[in-house]
Order: structure tokens, then sequence, then C-alpha cells
């Protein structure tokens, strides 16, 4: 099987997406549309949930969105005003029906629904401790380990029992809930993962991204802060702060990679950032070239900031189909080597001689970065220089972010130079660490207290990794970069 949906691409693989919706009408057809804008975000699976009143009702599903939940008689059979849905990348459990969200269990209390974007880095601990205690989990996703936890909790209230939940996990949650007293959404205490909360009417909604926001017509309200669980319900919003207070640490590569241009993320245009981060890096690694080339879709922004800065006009030299799904040719090996032609073709009659800058987010393995540096060889070109809008990728991330194993990061096994080598580019830089920073409107990094997530970049992991710990050797550890502890 050649495999050549755009979702494979050598990158590192979004989260997941969350989206929920209390007191309008319609609900479950909201959080279809919400989805259907967070899509980047997940592409094996999708869920959605509702409460009536009464019952709880749920359509799971593996596959995108569309095709899903475009149906009338999928969404009939899904009543209600309240509703949440996930779309979902496995970056635990692997690909199942049981594992697609949201995960639904009945409690003492009534049905408990939740969605999760994240990763619980303790997860394999604590679900060790559940089952010797008699917990009987059906799936394989640390997301369960939450309902355990709730159901196990010796609170009396359920808003307690879920607390209490919640100060046992370590790692990265935004969470979305669904219990017959409301719904229940939080962020963990240093908000690596995002949530944003809107109005629509007399209604709230909350999403892992603003653009969700925008796609149902819904205004924009705040984001939900680090460490803040909000609980609603039919008396109305309330705020709560159970967790000890802590420096946020968001994730940095929300704004290089994983949210949609069209999204404000803690107060920033993601697409204006990506475009500073662009400008950045003409600074930091100037060139004498023809033309600018983006690496679609989302070498885009940061493309055309370099251009700007550097004053050589901004081209689209590459271009991407953006119907490509999956194919199912017998794998030769000239086949599967024209596979990424189907995603992307170079523009021949304007890269033929020419000098290229080359912008892309990130290299991971670097193998589809090969293929597109060939590619432009083969159309012509007469240079090829290859300019990366983030530091190199030396770290795998442990809250909620597919990325190899560290010995498969090329960054990792290799300095610039030989990076450069491999992909056979005629010169390769990659932005700073503080310029990635400055493009975020900071001075730079503050190495005592950095103010965002960046470990991938770093090895610099704000929590905790006890699941990790306990398979790394103890030699290996050192690999892991500077905890803080939560």
């Amino acid at each position: 099987m050649l495999t050549t949906h755009p979702f494979d691409d050598d990158k590192l693989r979004e989260e997941c997406g969350v989206f929920g919706v209390y007191g309008a009408e319609g609900a479950a057809a909201m959080t279809a549309l919400g989805l259907h804008a967070l899509q980047h975000r997940g592409q094996e699976a999708a869920g959605i949930t509702t409460f009536d009143g009464k019952t709880f009702h749920s359509h799971r599903a593996e596959g995108h969105v569309a095709g899903n939940f475009d149906s009338e008689h999928v969404i009939a059979r899904l009543p209600g005003t309240v509703a949440a849905g996930h779309v979902r990348y496995s970056t635990t459990g692997d690909t199942a029906l049981r594992n697609v969200q949201p995960l639904f269990a009945e409690l003492v209390s009534g049905g408990f629904a939740v969605a999760h974007n994240g990763n619980i880095s303790n997860a394999t601990k604590l679900r060790r401790e559940l089952v010797r205690r008699g917990s009987i989990f059906q799936s394989t996703s640390d997301t369960e380990t939450i309902i355990h936890l709730v159901a196990t909790s010796t609170y009396r209230t359920l808003l307690d029992r879920f607390i209490d939940a919640l100060k046992q996990l370590e790692g990265a949650y935004s969470l979305i809930c669904l219990t017959p007293e409301g719904m229940l959404a939080c962020r963990d205490p240093l908000g690596i993962r995002p949530l944003v909360l809107g109005r629509l009417n007399d209604a709230y909604i909350l999403a892992s991204e603003t653009v969700a926001l925008d796609v149902v017509g819904a205004t924009f309200l705040r984001s939900i802060e680090p460490g803040e669980l909000v609980v609603i319900n039919e008396r109305g919003l309330r705020s709560l702060r159970p967790f000890e207070s802590f420096r946020p640490r968001p994730c940095i590569f929300e704004h290089v990679y994983f949210s949609r241009p069209d999204s404000i993320v803690d107060g920033s245009s993601v697409y204006q950032v990506r475009k500073r981060i662009g400008q950045q890096l003409a600074i930091e690694s100037p060139i004498d070239a023809d033309i600018v080339v983006p690496v679609p879709d989302s070498g885009t922004p940061a493309a055309i900031g370099y251009a700007q800065q550097s004053g050589i006009p901004f081209e689209l030299g590459i271009i991407r189909s953006h119907y490509v799904g999956r194919t199912f040719i017998q794998p030769g090996d000239q086949i599967r080597n024209l596979g990424v032609k189907l995603k992307h073709n170079a523009n021949r009659a304007l890269i033929d001689g020419k000098r290229i800058v080359l912008i892309d987010d990130s290299i991971v393995r670097g193998t589809t970065s090969i293929k597109i540096m060939q590619m432009l060889r083969d159309a012509g070109a007469a240079e090829v220089h290859m300019r990366i809008a983030s530091p190199p990728t030396r770290h795998s991330c442990f809250y909620g972010v597919d990325t190899p194993e560290r010995a498969k990061l090329l960054a990792a096994q290799m300095d610039v130079e030989r990076m450069r080598e491999f992909i056979k580019v005629d010169s390769l830089a990659f932005l700073s660490i503080d310029g990635l920073y400055k493009a975020l409107g900071e001075e730079g990094r503050d190495d005592a207290a950095p103010q965002h997530c960046d470990a991938c970049f770093t090895g610099d992991y704000p929590t905790r990794l006890t699941d990790q710990e306990e398979i790394e050797q103890p030699d290996q550890l050192s690999m892991l970069g500077e905890r803080r502890a939560i």
C-alpha cells in the first residue's frame, strides 16, 4: 500500500482537538461544524457526545468529521443542548474505536463523558495502581485514567472527585467533560495545551482554537487560564482555581505549526507570528537568491515574512494538492518514490534556473525534505537554500504531540552541516531559539524562567515524566533535560 494522505508528511503530528457547547439548540450540529475547523489537529477519528437532560448520546467513528457527521440521520441521533466533541490523532493508545473520544462511563453520580487534548505523562503508573485496586479498563488511552480516578475518589461531590483526579495527573491536558450536573472544562496548571471560551447568544462554547469559534459564529471571550477549572450549568459559568499557582509554559509549537494561521493563541495572531518568524529568519540567515518558495501550506506565512524582510520575491514554486486521500497501489520502489508528487509538485516555469530560498516550518526525520529538494533539482533549480522557521527539533514531546523517538530525530543525530549534506541542499539554517521568542514579542528566551514549553527544541521539560523515567536507562536520563515538577 502506498500511503499518500497529506497527514503522513514528515511532520510533528498534531495532538487532538476538543469542542464543547452548553445551552444551544442543535448542539451536535454546531459541534460537528466546530470539529471541521479543528480537523487539522487530528485526522484519525472523531466523536460527539450530547446530553438531553436525561440521557447521554454518542457517535464515534474512525476517519474524518466529513462523512461521519455530515448525515442528518447521525445528527438526529444526538439530541440535546449540551455537547462535547473530539478529533483525534493517537499519541497514546492504538487506532481503534474503543479509543475514540469522548470516552463515556456511568459513574455513581451518573454519566460522565470526557474529551481530552494532551498527554498524561504518568498515566501508565496511575493505570497500574488503578488496575491493582480493581479498575477494569476498556481502552488503551491515557484519557480513561481520568475517568477511573474520578470514579474511585473518596470525595463526596462530583466536582471534588474531579478535582481530586486532576491533582494526581502529570503532563498536559485541556479537558471538556459532560456530567448531569453541567459541563466541566479545565486546562493543566502550566497551560501547555490551549483552550478558549466563547459565547453565542445564551450558549457557551469551548474549543481548542479560536478558529472553531469563528466557524460557528461565536464571539471569543478569553482563553481558559492555566490551572483554571470552569463549571457551566443552568446557573451560568463559575471559575475555580483548584491548583497551586505555577508559571505558565504554553506550547510554543502551537505558533510554529499546530494551530491554524487564522487562530489567535495566547493573545497573538498565529499568522502574524509566523510572518515575524520569517522576518527574524531573514535577519539571522540571509542569502543571495532569486525567489523565496514555501513548502505549502505550513511554511507559507514564514516565507512571506522572509520575502518582505529580505526583498526577495515570494513565489509559489511548489504547488500542493488538497485532494489527496489514500491510494492503494502496489508499492514498487518507483511508485513509492513518486508518492510525494501527489502532494507537492514543482512549479517548473518558476523554478528552472533560479536560486531558491526554500522555507519550511521544521525538520523531523528529514525524509520529506530530501524528496522536495530533489524535486526542485529535477525542475531545474540552480541552487536550493533551505531555511527552517524553528530551531532544530532535538527532543521528543511527551505532552500530546506524536514525535519520533529521539534516535529518529535528524537534529538529535547530526549537526547542521551534516544535516545539510544529508538533505543535499546548498545551505541550511534554522531559526534560533531567541529568534523564535522575539517573533512572539519577547526579548528572547529567559533561560532561568522560560516563557513557553519548548522542550522539543531545548530538552527543558516543564513537568515530571514519570512513565518515561521508568523506561529510560539511568545514563539516558540526562538527555531529558531540566524538569520542573508540578
